[in-house]
């Protein structure tokens, strides 16, 4: 399974963006997809997560709270993270995670697949 970002560039203080995720392959409809995002030189930090078959509640890192909004739709096999009023902080390489077992869906070790991640910078 491969997972393909695209959406991120480079955007004003304030400004929004949208991220695609669009997974090849088969996955079992059970999964959790998770974006991810990492700066040089830190850890990798969970951004959202959302159940793949829909029904559940998405969860958000507290610093992207009420900002950033998980979605996607698993017949069209793709995912979204819509990202509004964006900060210098939000600066990173982010990444799309699918994690088959939808077990703690905040840490990245749970996580199954990865893309190679697009970059997003905010000045």
């Amino acid at each position: 399974v491969q997972l393909v970002e695209s959406g991120g560039g480079s955007v004003q203080e304030g400004g929004s963006l949208t991220l695609s995720c669009t997974p090849s392959g088969h996955i079992d409809s059970s999964y959790c997809m998770g974006w991810f995002r990492q700066v040089p030189g830190k850890e990798r930090e969970a951004v959202a997560s959302i159940y793949a078959r829909g029904g559940g509640t998405p969860i958000y890192a507290d610093s992207v709270k009420g900002r950033f909004t998980i979605s996607g739709d698993n017949t069209k096999n793709q995912w979204y993270l819509q990202m509004n009023s964006l900060k210098p902080e939000d600066t990173a390489l982010y990444y799309c995670a699918a994690n088959t077992r939808c077990v703690a869906p905040m840490e990245d070790t749970s996580y199954d697949y990865w893309g190679q991640g697009t970059q997003v910078t905010v000045s």
